[in-house]
């Protein structure tokens, strides 16, 4: 086993880099509403050979926006629940579809393919571009049929920083209490891409180190990008598990 991926417990797919919102805080910068995505059976044959010979017990689907490419998540969360993967999750803005039936037809399938915690981006930032409504209907749909949900606001500083941003997430967050999902944590926006470029005045001049950045010595989560990039290689050229074998930092 290669020393620098001997604990590695997690797989995440960025389905695609597409999205459906423009939010000024994100941190991979200016989207497009189109774009390369994840193939997914290649994706989801890369679950089942990783879980073969590691203990994964998360494995993840964003974005970009994930649920633009549904197929794509549908076959690698059917592998994760086919191979009993404690946590199988999905990152989503909720915003997809303005159709109902399709909105409905997402959830019943997510439900299916065995997600079993779905975070719900909802702040000041993504309901800038993003209608609230639509994203409610997809919820409730969620909650009907039976998927652990929970809202994930991005915060400006920090949770208790008193901004206009975090005002009006407070106000977005509020506005789901009818439905009863409870709210996660959430994160702290990290100064990078668009976050720079438009919220600039609220980070200090030291930038803090990015929380999401993982020791290439002792790598923990297996990160696929919509191309098929991962730990300095690329699985539409090569098998994953040779990638992981020869993978050093």
């Amino acid at each position: 086993m290669n020393q620098y991926l001997k604990n590695i417990n997690k797989i995440e797919f960025v389905i695609t880099y597409a999205c459906t919102g423009r939010c000024k805080h994100c941190s991979e910068g200016e989207h497009t509403p189109c774009g390369e995505h994840i193939d997914p059976q290649i994706a989801a044959d890369a679950v089942r050979k990783i879980a073969r010979e590691y203990d994964i017990k998360t494995v993840m689907t964003f974005g970009g926006e994930p649920l633009l490419h549904t197929d794509a998540v549908y076959e690698i969360m059917n592998a994760a629940k086919e191979l009993s993967i404690p946590k199988r999750q999905v990152i989503t803005n909720g915003y997809f579809s303005k159709n109902a039936d399709q909105i409905r037809e997402v959830a019943v399938r997510l439900a299916k393919c065995g997600v079993n915690d779905l975070l719900l981006s909802v702040d000041a930032f993504h309901q800038e571009t993003i209608p609230l409504e639509t994203v409610r209907a997809f919820a409730t749909e969620a909650k009907k049929n039976g998927i652990p949900i929970r809202l994930q606001p991005a915060w400006l500083v920090g949770p208790t920083n008193d901004n206009p941003y975090n005002r009006k997430t407070r106000e977005i967050l509020n506005s789901f209490s009818d439905l009863e999902i409870p709210e996660n944590d959430g994160n702290v926006i990290f100064p990078e891409g668009n976050a720079l470029k438009y919220l600039a005045e609220y980070f200090t001049d030291e930038l803090p180190d990015n929380p999401y950045i993982e020791d290439p010595r002792d790598v923990r989560c297996v990160s696929f990008s919509p191309n098929g990039d991962v730990l300095g290689g690329n699985v539409y050229e090569r098998d994953i598990m040779e990638i992981i074998k020869d993978y050093a930092p």
